[in-house]
């Protein structure tokens, strides 16, 4: 009885192991072919679009120094711009009256065309720095000017208004040397940011290159996004400001993404923790910008829109300064660092 359960169970139990044999071959053998498993069982259409991509790919992998030359140049630019700015101007961004000092008049309920009564009082004003704003929640108007005095500027929209009680407007008057003084305690407060900032950045990575990679990439942010503000034409405010205040933090944001993941991880190439990084930054980038579009088409009030507006160029700044500027920084460094371990 004995015999014939062994001549039974026996071979049942080498099968066993066999099959428990082969199945962690199996599962050695993709672990180590694992990429290529799954690229082979991809649709046609992946390898187009692989093969689409690949020269862009090898671009950005071998010749990132060559690809400097594009953040190196979009620099230039924005200091030539401000440069000719502040030549022409005597200031290198178009001061509003909040920065300035002007008068701002308010008609907190007037029904009036905004583009024809700003129209009549550039003639009348001509070599004023004037500028009409609706007020949504009032259904009012709003005109702040330049270099023109409270008196002559509240006559003229009177006139044009139709004639207007003094309980009907209201009038503030900002002084030359107010405007100067809070334009310059603004620009003091973005320097003593930037450079508490640098400190924390340093103090965190303890190391100068990448340290000096992130405080460089948020600088040359700002430097372009004003530089770009300054081509559209229009006045910043206070709230320009505080909108290259947020531009500081949020570059800052995405080059410490791509240093932390590069100088920490241990696991995977340079590369592979470079694209890591990417594909998290630009997901947040990609989301920041569609809630900045909607909020600047959305929104009735000129302030937010200036925010915005400010918020929306740096973001597209902050894109070739992070991944291609930061990165190359990065790379170069991270090589430097692997030669000296291997001599």
């Amino acid at each position: 009885m004995v015999s014939i359960v062994r001549w039974t169970v026996i071979p049942y139990k080498k099968l066993f192991l066999a099959y428990r044999l082969r199945r962690n071959l199996r599962r050695n053998l993709f672990k180590q072919l694992g990429v290529r498993r799954f690229m082979d069982n991809q649709p046609t259409g992946h390898h187009n679009h692989a093969g689409f991509l690949s020269p862009l790919k090898n671009l950005y992998e071998r010749h990132y120094a060559a690809l400097l030359f594009i953040t190196i140049m979009m620099t230039v630019l924005a200091f030539a711009q401000i440069g000719y700015q502040y030549y022409t101007t005597g200031d290198f961004i178009h001061r509003g009256v909040s920065l300035k000092g002007g008068v701002i008049i308010t008609v907190p309920d007037a029904v009036v065309d905004q583009d024809a009564l700003e129209s009549d009082l550039r003639v009348a004003f001509h070599n004023s720095d004037l500028q009409v704003r609706t007020i949504q929640a009032t259904k009012g108007v709003s005109i702040e000017a330049a270099d023109v005095s409270a008196d002559e500027l509240v006559a003229k929209v009177s006139s044009r208004l139709g004639g207007l009680e003094k309980d009907q407007y209201s009038v503030e008057v900002i002084g030359s040397s107010l405007g100067k003084s809070f334009f310059k305690e603004l620009f003091f407060s973005i320097g003593l940011a930037y450079v508490l900032m640098g400190i924390v950045v340093l103090l965190f990575y303890r190391t100068i290159v990448p340290s000096a990679a992130v405080i460089t990439c948020a600088f040359c942010d700002m430097i372009c996004t004003v530089a770009v503000y300054n081509l559209t034409g229009r006045t910043m405010s206070s709230a320009g400001i505080a909108a290259l205040l947020m531009l500081i933090g949020y570059s800052v944001d995405t080059d410490m993404l791509l240093t932390s993941r590069v100088l920490r991880r241990k696991e995977g190439t340079v590369m592979d923790r470079v694209y890591s990084a990417f594909s998290t930054g630009t997901t947040q980038t990609m989301a920041a910008i569609a809630a900045v579009t909607v909020a600047l088409f959305v929104t009735h009030s000129d302030v937010i829109r200036e925010v915005m507006t400010v918020l929306l160029i740096g973001l597209f700044i902050d894109f070739p300064m992070t991944w291609i500027q930061n990165a190359a920084m990065i790379r170069k460094y991270m090589e430097g660092r692997t030669h000296e371990h291997k001599n």
